[in-house]
């Protein structure tokens, strides 16, 4: 899908199991429009099915990760509530098929991550950021309060961290967001990229039906409301992975001192 100048939203390159995808609106600070949402969740939706990817790397052209969404669509909507059902039904949906998608998914981010683009962070399962990155939910400063982003956001944190950016829209530096959670590791600008990279290699290494397994599995337990339903839903997944050919092939390695070799079954 691509933009009025012809431009791609989303860029897609695979290297190997990686596949690296590009928010492509630099001019708007990478702003998630209805067109950028709709090419986001066409690539992840591809990307679900294709048995060659891994893990997925998300980062943003030019000098911003993502800004949020995009408020000057939404003024030239009128604000009407049939776009505004729709545009914010299709972000939910994609910040849920990016947890549902049997690959992990790792945020790039770098500049500013802030509203929508935060909610984006948050809902990729790692997240790496640039020393110099900033992160914000500021839609309480013009009215209009990070509700949907608030999701993501306390299923990464602790509720008092999120609410401190939800209630004041500051611009949090990124030491603090990852002490607040919000990211797993930050580095120099100029070694994002390379960092980025190393990790995604090494959870590329693994096998991709145990990727599968575990990231469903986390999700899952997490949601439960008791420890017991907790174990007994975990457990019920241990004794099923163990019946797959990578379970069998791990130990087995394992145990005989060789790597191992994986038919990802």
């Amino acid at each position: 899908m691509t933009s009025s100048t012809q431009e791609p939203f989303v860029l897609k390159q695979q290297e190997g199991g990686i596949v690296r995808l590009t928010l492509n609106r630099p001019q708007a600070r990478n702003a998630l429009s209805q067109g950028m949402i709709d090419a986001l969740q066409a690539e992840f939706d591809a990307i679900a099915d294709d048995k060659t990817a891994f893990v997925v790397v998300l980062s943003g052209a030019g000098p911003a990760f993502c800004s949020g969404h995009d408020l000057k669509e939404m003024r030239a909507s009128g604000y009407g509530r049939a776009y505004a059902e729709k545009l914010f039904a299709a972000c939910g949906k994609l910040m849920q098929r990016i947890v549902s998608l049997p690959q992990p998914v790792i945020a790039r981010a770098h500049g500013i991550a802030t509203a929508a683009g935060a909610q984006l962070v948050a809902s990729c399962d790692l997240a790496v950021a640039a020393d110099t990155t900033r992160f914000a939910t500021p839609g309480v400063n013009i009215g209009f309060f990070c509700s949907t982003p608030m999701v993501a956001l306390t299923r990464n944190m602790s509720h008092k961290h999120a609410m401190q950016m939800l209630l004041t829209g500051d611009l949090i530096d990124a030491p603090t967001a990852l002490r607040f959670g919000l990211v797993n590791e930050i580095v120099p600008e100029q070694d994002l990229d390379a960092a980025a990279t190393s990790l995604a290699a090494k959870i590329a290494s693994k096998s991709r039906h145990t990727l599968a397994v575990g990231k469903e599995a986390f999700y899952r337990q997490a949601e439960l409301s008791s420890l017991s339903d907790a174990y007994a839903y975990a457990q019920g997944v241990m004794v099923d992975n163990l019946q797959a050919l990578d379970a069998q092939e791990g130990i087995s390695a394992f145990i005989d001192k060789r790597p191992p070799v994986w038919c990802n079954a």
